[in-house]
């Protein structure tokens, strides 16, 4: 009998644990503001971790303690559960985005993203922020499509590789670097950057956001949370935000 009535006084206490949910950077505003209504809706404390996906990916496989896994592309997803490192039956695209190029907001620089665009004349001698070019989902979109376009070799040698999407963003916005190549949900939250144009969709491999549970996750919320993801509330949080919504409304 005593041990009946420390089960049900245990699992509440459980279940009041937060959510930890490692996301990708570019994430970092509209999915704090998903888990504030989520909160206000009777759910739990949310924890993220921001940072690359291919940095969260590594953290997850090496046994970092995160419930949910929000990737910016399918490869580090992929990879994980691959490993066996998420539930695969949870997994789904959430969203998707666009990648643009900016500059600080007083710039006079102008273009137009078209086969062989003159980026190289634009940088001069200066750098192009871009998140890391071979890891990071927002860098390899982003040589991808320079690739495409026909001026990846002009610029390789002038490209100023950030840790992660957000990093690349603060190079701009503090004018340390002329250009660079972000999501445009970033650019949308950083009032001293501009879009100059956005990347050519067909330029490069489409933008998706999958999200999963973990296998070592053990918050019994976190399936309730990745559900919320894919409400109502939170897709109108994510539009706002400039995300198109993939997942289907529960």
């Amino acid at each position: 009998m005593a041990a009946a009535a420390a089960t049900a006084f245990a699992a509440p206490a459980r279940a009041q644990e937060p959510v930890t949910v490692f996301a990708a950077a570019s994430l970092k505003e509209s999915i704090e503001q998903v888990a504030t209504a989520w909160k206000a809706a009777g759910g739990t404390d949310v924890r993220f971790s921001f940072a690359g996906s291919s940095a969260l990916a590594k953290q997850i496989e090496e046994g970092a303690p995160a419930d949910i896994f929000i990737s910016a592309d399918l490869k580090w997803m992929d990879h994980l559960d691959q490993a066996g490192r998420i539930k695969t039956e949870s997994r789904f695209d959430l969203l998707s985005n666009r990648i643009v190029l900016v500059a600080p907001k007083d710039s006079e620089l102008t273009t137009t993203i078209v086969p062989n665009f003159p980026l190289a004349t634009l940088l001069g001698d200066e750098r192009l922020a871009m998140a890391n070019v071979d890891a990071v989902p927002a860098g390899t979109y982003g040589k991808a499509a320079l690739e495409t376009l026909g001026v990846w070799e002009s610029v390789k040698d002038k490209v100023a590789q950030a840790e992660n999407v957000r990093a690349a963003l603060l190079l701009v916005s503090r004018g340390e670097a002329p250009l660079g190549i972000v999501y445009e949900t970033d650019a949308r939250v950083d009032p001293s950057v501009k879009i100059l144009d956005r990347f050519p969709e067909e330029s490069h491999p489409a933008i998706i956001y999958p999200a999963a549970l973990t296998t070592d996750g053990k918050n019994p919320a976190a399936a309730d949370f990745l559900a919320y993801l894919r409400g109502a509330d939170a897709h109108a949080i994510f539009a706002a935000a400039g995300f198109t919504v993939l997942a289907k409304t529960n």
